[in-house]
């Protein structure tokens, strides 16, 4: 069962990973319940410096994902 619920939060953090990767740059992210209800934020939220770092969150989830099947569960002090 805790190999199980290991796969599946393995899962969970590789498609979210995948899906912060992705909808910055569909067209949800220009038209979303945010914009149209705080027009202060547009000018954050549709900078490219602000789709790059979802875009590059993503990317460490999906790292993480990665690493999290590789199944290392050394810390760094025993690495060391």
């Amino acid at each position: 069962m805790k190999s199980f619920l290991h796969v599946l939060l393995t899962l969970d953090i590789f498609l979210l990973g995948v899906l912060l990767l992705l909808v910055p740059w569909l067209g949800y992210w220009d038209h979303n319940f945010f914009l149209d209800k705080y027009p202060g934020l547009i000018p954050i939220l549709l900078h490219p410096s602000m789709r790059g770092a979802v875009t590059g969150l993503g990317g460490l989830d999906i790292l993480l994902a990665a690493n999290m099947l590789r199944g290392r569960t050394d810390s760094v002090v025993t690495r060391t």
